[in-house]
């Protein structure tokens, strides 16, 4: 049995299948799962929800995951060909004790991972990923008899609640692109059934993802979906990722709007009609929603949480929050919007309300907000036995200076936020940002200035200088 004990992340678990883990190691996952949900529901027999995603051999994971899972007792329903965000709707549509989605999301070609929750619309935290790892490990397993069933066709019950909810009265010409993963298989369809004139972009299923990872912070996949929005002078641009719980967007001229600012146009959009609204935001996120004028008026209140989708929908559960957003593009919707989970379609659909209620291009929507300087999100590698402790290092050291009042750029560090690795603001609102990842062996990078593009990347630099010195950091996955 070969099983990394790396590959229990923050909030999910992934491995490269074979190399980290083999098929004796994923049985073993779905026993040590299948006693977790037992220990948490106290039900011998309790009723999971499994899907999977198309790579090539997520199907026979799935079959060793669910049969680990059964030899414990529990009940396996079978959705079949999945998004995770079908798979959350399926634990409230079919009412069941918990799930497990068979995915590594947007990770490349070789990466094999499980999404998995107990709790209605959540997944789990990093307690329960740290529980299940010592049940698994330590082969901590209940036995029992549980049963397979397959739940034919529950695609069309989740396309179909997402379009009849929906329905939009202008006809608005989008370019899907699903970077050859499984949302090819809803969002086209989802979207021309809200009303949406749809140009599809990679949406046939190729598992070998032939010209990119779908992933709609690689500058790749944007650049595609750029490229075929001017061509086809659409309204819009959607990009999805793997598993389809993320989106990006591209505006009617063929430019990016990074996510976090789409997610702050669409708060602004809901405040009106949903005043006193509560958003939760991850620390990657714009520093615009602290003071936004819309947002203030509408007496709307942002908080700042961890980056990780487990996080942020725990976030948005607690505080009873009306949405929560990620820059990576993890949108996350509660009542009466949606169910609390991250659902890139359901992202998709919001921009397409707020075109509709705006009536404007989304070029103008945007151009409403005031200009800051983004880097996109970037990741220099960092060994997973050593990132956490580099980041705590990053994090004293950050905090050193900002007592001795060393400036950036000339200027101060007036606030520092921890609650995530570090992000330190500076007078003018400008800010950077160091964390691990919670998915991968690497840290995060993010820098925004209300400034100038000059000052951004004199903070990336600060930052990047910080990180050489610790003699840990290798090559990043894109750079300024």
């Amino acid at each position: 049995m070969k099983i990394n004990p790396n590959g229990f992340r923050e909030y999910d678990a992934r491995w490269i299948f074979e190399k980290d883990i083999n098929i004796e190691g994923i049985t073993n996952l779905g026993k040590g799962l299948g006693t977790q949900i037992i220990d948490h529901t106290k039900k011998n027999n309790p009723r999971i929800i499994v899907g999977h995603d198309y790579r090539s051999y997520s199907e026979k994971i799935k079959k060793s995951l669910i049969e680990g899972l059964i030899s414990t007792g529990c009940h396996v329903e079978d959705v079949g060909l999945s998004l995770s965000p079908m798979v959350y709707f399926a634990q409230f549509n079919l009412n069941s004790d918990a799930i497990a989605m068979v995915t590594a999301s947007h990770n490349e070609n070789g990466w094999t991972g499980v999404k998995m929750g107990i709790k209605k619309g959540l997944t789990h935290t990093p307690e329960e990923m740290s529980e299940l790892k010592d049940i698994t490990l330590n082969k901590k397993f209940k036995t029992g008899k549980g049963n397979i069933k397959k739940i034919e066709q529950f695609k069309n019950i989740y396309i179909q609640d997402l379009i009849k909810k929906n329905k939009i009265n202008k006809k608005i010409r989008a370019v899907v692109a699903c970077g050859n993963g499984t949302a090819g298989v809803f969002a086209p369809e989802i979207l021309r059934g809200i009303g949406c004139e749809v140009i599809e972009l990679d949406c046939k299923l190729d598992w070998s993802f032939p010209k990119y990872n779908p992933n709609p912070e690689d500058l790749k996949m944007l650049h595609a979906i750029s490229k075929v929005v001017k061509d086809n002078h659409a309204d819009i641009g959607f990009g999805f990722d793997g598993d389809g719980d993320r989106c990006g967007v591209i505006d009617n001229e063929g430019k990016e709007i990074f996510s976090d600012k789409v997610g702050l146009l669409i708060a602004r959009n809901l405040s009106t009609s949903h005043k006193n609204s509560k958003f939760i935001v991850d620390v990657k996120s714009t520093g615009l929603f602290m003071n936004d004028n819309v947002l203030t008026s509408n007496k709307c209140k942002t908080v700042y949480w961890k980056t990780g989708h487990s996080h942020i929908k725990r976030k948005v559960n607690i505080e009873n929050a009306l949405a929560g957003f990620e820059k990576s593009g993890h949108f996350f919707f509660n009542q009466p919007l949606g169910y609390g989970y991250d659902d890139g379609i359901n992202s998709a659909i919001q921009v397409c309300h707020l075109l509709v209620n705006q009536n404007r291009k989304m070029s103008d929507i945007i151009k409403e907000l005031p200009i800051t300087y983004q880097t996109p999100t970037m990741a220099p590698f960092c060994k997973d036995e050593e990132k956490y402790k580099v980041v705590e290092s990053i994090v004293k050291e950050v905090q050193d200076l900002k007592q001795k009042n060393i400036k950036i750029d000339g200027q101060s560090i007036i606030d520092i936020l921890t609650v995530n690795g570090v992000r330190f603001t500076l007078e003018d609102g400008s800010w950077g940002l160091i964390r691990a990842s919670s998915n991968k062996p690497s840290l995060v990078i993010v820098t925004e200035s209300t400034t100038s593009d000059d000052r951004k990347k004199k903070i990336f630099k600060f930052i990047d200088d910080l990180l050489l010195k610790t003699g840990k950091i290798g090559e990043y996955d894109q750079k300024i």
